[in-house]
């Protein structure tokens, strides 16, 4: 009996290891949402991505100058080079290099991403810098399925009322551990997504109420109301547009900060976990929209494209994708009359 009796009085290594454990919590709870993106991604992924069945990646052409071509060309070269390094610090690390390496790793994921993105956009006619454009723009195109399903999902509606969208299972609570089932990676998406929206509404809100123009004000005072009610909230809902994968992703940009990326490089969580979910990640988006790049500008000249990359990115992730992915996907879906003149 006596081996089954639980001290009331902590060892100083007892506190230590729950002291560890607490300061994790952020962390794992951060690489649990990774991990169940990744999880739900290969979970209800094709060989092509998904991308085959969309009618809007089928309708998808654009009317490309040379110029234009160039400009693309540089997007697509900052993209696969970010991902080249991300790559890079994979095969280099072990767990202690890949918990420091988290200060380059996680500005580099969502640069390779952003990067292939706006490529794609350039394609699709939004030709821009600016963050939130790209965002707005880019939440739209979630909502009109230009997104296979495992990413098409998106939170919408006002602060205090928002709703989830294309996961059916994110009402369920989610759970401190690594995702295992579907059910429960979907649960930690749903509340990435509702943390992401606000976080989102409260900048907004925030924005708002500084902007002495935007301001929501007080009737009797005046003054700028410090206290929003459900219908204020409302008011700014249409500034938040949707919040998708990209706002997701767009968390490891704020988590730069040398202060935030600190909490994870203390914690005790899976760090080789993170960095393949992550790098999972940015290959299964990447190769979307270089798929995407590959229609508009026509295959043949994509496979130029490839063939003459750096000498860095040759024979690499790139050529795989275009193999494996780009080449089929295009070949398949080329209207009857090109089959027939590729054949």
């Amino acid at each position: 009996m006596e081996n089954n009796i639980i001290p009331l009085v902590l060892t100083d290594e007892q506190k230590q290891a729950e002291e560890t454990w607490r300061k994790s919590i952020p962390a794992q709870v951060f690489l649990n949402y990774f991990f169940a993106i990744n999880y739900h991604i290969q979970e209800g992924d094709d060989a092509l991505g998904g991308l085959q069945h969309l009618p809007f990646f089928r309708a998808h052409q654009a009317e490309l100058t040379e110029p234009d071509l160039q400009a693309v060309t540089r997007l697509l070269h900052a993209s696969w080079s970010t991902e080249y390094a991300l790559r890079a610090t994979a095969e280099l690390g072990d767990e202690d290099y890949l918990r420091n390496a988290l200060h380059w790793t996680f500005p580099q994921a969502y640069h390779a991403i952003m990067a292939g993105l706006q490529a794609f956009l350039y394609t699709a006619g939004v030709r821009s810098n600016n963050p939130s454009l790209i965002r707005r723009e880019v939440g739209r195109l979630v909502v009109r399925n230009a997104y296979p399903r495992p990413i098409s999902f998106y939170a919408a509606g006002a602060y205090g009322d928002f709703s989830i969208h294309r996961l059916p299972l994110a009402g369920y609570k989610p759970g401190l551990h690594i995702a295992g089932k579907e059910i429960e990676a979907q649960a930690q998406i749903g509340q990435f997504l509702r943390t992401t929206r606000k976080l989102k509404a409260q900048q907004t809100r925030q924005q708002v109420q500084a902007n002495a123009n935007t301001a929501i004000r007080s009737q009797k005072t005046g003054k700028p109301l410090d206290k929003w009610t459900a219908t204020h909230w409302q008011q700014i809902t249409w500034r938040l547009g949707y919040t998708t994968i990209f706002d997701l992703l767009g968390r490891l940009r704020i988590s730069q900060t040398s202060r935030e990326i600190e909490r994870y490089v203390e914690a005790e969580i899976d760090f080789k976990l993170f960095h393949q979910s992550l790098l999972n990640i940015v290959s299964y988006l990447n190769g979307l929209h270089e798929s995407y790049v590959a229609k508009a500008m026509g295959l043949e000249r994509y496979e130029q494209l490839v063939a003459e990359l750096p000498k860095h990115l040759q024979h690499t992730f790139v050529e795989n994708r275009l193999r494996n992915q780009v080449r089929p996907l295009l070949t398949d879906t080329l209207p009857e009359a090109q089959m027939g003149i590729a054949a």
